[in-house]
């Protein structure tokens, strides 16, 4: 068939796919999660400098809505772990935010919050649209560049979106409508304010995305990305980022936290676990494992201690659609960096293990070490040292 042929079939075979009107839905005191992963390479003046494996976890919850536009209030934890290697996400960042976004998707945001990354994506037009049909909208990045360089404020980028919806696509074996975006970067700005040394005086790139819209309860389901970006720093410093990103959206249903933490406790009663404690906390459902015995000042268990994790890892597996925080605590001994790292290297081997044991999958547990900053009891005693030498497990309720 001739090229012009089959054009003339798919216009016949657009025009009579019914348009649809494209707009986010908002209910007050709905909840749901974000699971997005990155894996990237980095390069730093064209020499390879490392690969990153990144884990974003992002809770929300419709706290308002008024003309078509809702309130979201949300917490994004980003996590990284090494390459290749069968082991939990460590904790690296977490951020509040809160924003207005309109039924047609744009933001409003105050400058305080370095979350979300991109913003206003994707932006709908005030139309009906059919497969085939395009548009642009304007939208933002916006990265946090403290650490890296010492620039306070959030780094805000501007981009211009090419948007195309393309007709309906099945995504994990679901039927969605498929939208994609595309921009590309070509960005000179002003030096900050305030900065370290260097600062980000060109950045260049592009992102090609797949958006599958859920035209049901009008929400992005998930997303896929492509992308290549490159930071060119004040001082010729060539810093180049090139992958591949994914996102799957959930809906989060509430925890009843009291049946949880008595089913829990019940268990731990009934297996004889010693030194295990239940308690209801914000975030869940924490299980609190005190004096847990590792070799000293390291990060390698005892023995002893893998049957009862084993039977904690059992436990766990009655809950298989909440997300596990694995989180280490140290006594007051040594120094602040010493326990910090003993702290994370203690959560990240028991994160391991219930990773390895088939409790979760990688994407599914977090690991985080807070050093001695969080006692539970008096350090000056051997009693209370031991108490607080512990590693929580919390059931995630979002």
């Amino acid at each position: 068939m001739k090229r012009t042929a089959i054009l003339l079939v798919l216009m016949i075979l657009a025009s009579t796919v019914p348009a649809e009107d494209f707009g986010f839905a908002y209910h007050t005191g709905d909840r749901f999660r974000i699971l997005s992963t990155v894996d990237e390479e980095v390069y730093v003046n064209r020499r390879f400098s490392h690969r990153a494996a990144i884990l974003n976890r992002i809770s929300f919850s419709v706290k308002d809505e008024k003309d078509g536009a809702g309130l979201l209030d949300g917490d994004f934890l980003t996590s990284e772990k090494g390459e290749g290697a069968l082991q939990a996400y460590q904790w690296s960042e977490e951020y509040p935010s809160v924003f207005w976004r309109s039924k047609r998707g744009q933001y409003t945001i105050d400058r305080q919050y370095f979350m979300p990354v991109v913003r206003d994506v994707p932006t709908f037009p005030e139309r009906d649209l059919k497969p085939g049909d395009t548009w642009t909208a304007p939208a933002t990045e916006v990265h946090d560049f403290r650490n890296d360089f010492g620039i306070p404020e959030p780094f805000v980028i501007p981009l211009n979106i090419q948007y195309q919806f393309v007709g309906k696509a099945s995504h994990d074996g679901k039927d969605y409508d498929l939208v994609t975006a595309n921009y590309t970067v070509f960005y000179e700005p002003a030096p900050p304010s305030a900065f370290r040394t260097v600062y980000p005086a060109n950045v260049m790139g592009y992102s090609d995305q797949q958006l599958f819209w859920d035209p049901e309860h009008g929400e992005i389901a998930a997303y896929t990305e492509k992308f290549k970006f490159i930071f060119v720093l004040s001082d010729g410093t060539v810093v180049e980022y090139h992958g591949s990103a994914k996102a799957d959206q959930y809906e989060a249903e509430r925890m009843d936290k009291d049946k949880v933490s008595a089913d829990v406790q019940g268990q731990i009663d009934a297996l004889q676990i010693p030194d295990a404690s239940v308690q209801k906390t914000d975030s869940g459902v924490t299980i609190s494992l005190s004096n847990i015995q590792f070799l000293p000042d390291s990060a390698t268990l005892v023995p002893s201690e893998l049957e009862k994790l084993r039977k904690i890892g059992d436990i766990l597996k009655r809950y298989p659609d909440r997300d596990l925080l694995v989180a280490g605590h140290t006594a007051l001994a040594g120094t602040p960096e010493g326990r910090q790292k003993l702290s994370e290297d203690r959560a990240k081997t028991v994160g391991d293990f219930l990773l390895r044991s088939g409790v979760r999958s990688q994407d599914r547990i977090v690991t985080r070490g807070f050093g001695a900053d969080k006692p539970v009891a008096d350090n000056a005693t051997e009693e209370g040292k031991s108490r607080n030498r512990r590693v929580e497990i919390t059931i995630l309720e979002n």
